[in-house]
C-alpha cells in the first residue's frame, strides 16, 4: 500500500510553528524571511503551505530581499500558487518598505564615514532597475536633514544637471552634501562621465563654499566611494 505524504497547511501545524501565531507569541524578530512573506501570501495551495511557497520564491532570488524587490508582479505570478492578489500584496509591502526609507528623517543620521552615507540611502537605490541620482543634505554637525532625488534615467545612465544640484543644496541651506547614484548592472567602477561629474560638483561646491563630501556609486553588491579612493 503506497503512503503519499501530504504537506500540512499552516492551520494543521503546532501553534508555535504558525507564522501569525508565532509573531504574536514571540514578536516579529523571531520570524524568518520566509515566514514573513508567508503572512503576506496568506494561504498556500492544495499540497503546499504558504511558508513552502514563500521559501520557493526566496530561493529563486538566493534569499536576497533586495533581489526580491526587483521582481515584478508578473515575475511573482509565474510561481504556482501565486495569483494576482498575492503578488500585489507582496509588491505593495516591498514598496511600503521603500517609502519608509523616504519618510521624514526624524532621527538625523550623522555621517562620519562613507559607510554611514551608504546606509542612509542603500535601501532606496540598491534594487532599482534604472539609474537615479540623489544628494544627501548635511547640516553643520554632518547630520543628514534631507534626501533629494534630482534625476531618473534608464538602465545605463541618467542626466544630472550640475546647476540643479548646487541650487537645491543652497536653497536648503545645507552646509555640505553627498552625491549618490546607483548602477543597476551591479558594476561599481566609475565611468568617465561619473569622474567628470564628480570633479565638476567638487569645483562648483568649492566656489560656493558648499563642500561635496563624497560621491557614492551604489548597487546590490555594495558601494564605491570617491572620497575613500582619493577621488575628492
Amino acid at each position: 500500500m503506497t503512503n503519499h505524504y501530504q504537506p500540512q497547511s499552516i492551520n494543521q501545524w503546532a501553534e508555535e510553528d504558525r507564522p501569525r501565531e508565532k509573531m504574536l507569541l514571540k514578536g516579529m524578530s523571531a520570524l524568518t524571511d520566509a515566514e514573513l512573506v508567508a503572512i503576506l501570501i496568506g494561504s498556500g495551495t492544495v499540497g503546499e503551505s504558504a511558508v513552502s511557497l514563500a521559501q520557493r520564491i526566496l530561493s529563486s532570488v538566493e534569499n536576497n530581499l533586495h533581489e526580491l524587490g526587483r521582481r515584478s508582479m508578473k515575475d511573482l505570478q509565474r510561481f504556482k500558487g501565486m495569483g494576482e492578489a498575492k503578488a500585489v500584496t507582496i509588491t505593495a509591502a516591498l514598496e511600503l518598505g521603500r517609502r519608509r526609507q523616504l519618510s521624514d528623517l526624524r532621527q538625523r543620521p550623522r555621517i562620519s564615514s562613507s559607510r554611514d552615507a551608504f546606509n542612509a540611502i542603500a535601501a532606496i537605490l540598491s534594487d532599482l532597475h534604472h539609474e537615479e541620482f540623489w544628494i544627501l543634505l548635511l547640516n553643520r554637525a554632518n547630520e543628514v536633514f534631507a534626501r533629494e532625488r534630482l534625476s531618473i534615467g534608464g538602465t545605463s545612465g541618467t542626466v544630472v544637471d550640475l546647476k540643479l544640484v548646487l541650487k537645491t543644496a543652497i536653497e536648503a541651506r545645507a552646509s555640505g552634501f553627498i552625491a549618490i547614484h546607483n548602477h543597476p548592472s551591479g558594476n561599481l567602477q566609475p565611468s568617465r562621465a561619473d569622474i567628470e561629474l564628480t570633479q565638476k560638483l567638487k569645483q562648483g561646491g568649492l566656489i560656493l563654499d558648499l563642500p561635496m563630501l563624497d560621491h557614492l556609486i551604489v548597487s546590490e553588491r555594495g558601494y564605491y566611494s570617491f572620497a575613500d579612493e582619493g577621488g575628492i
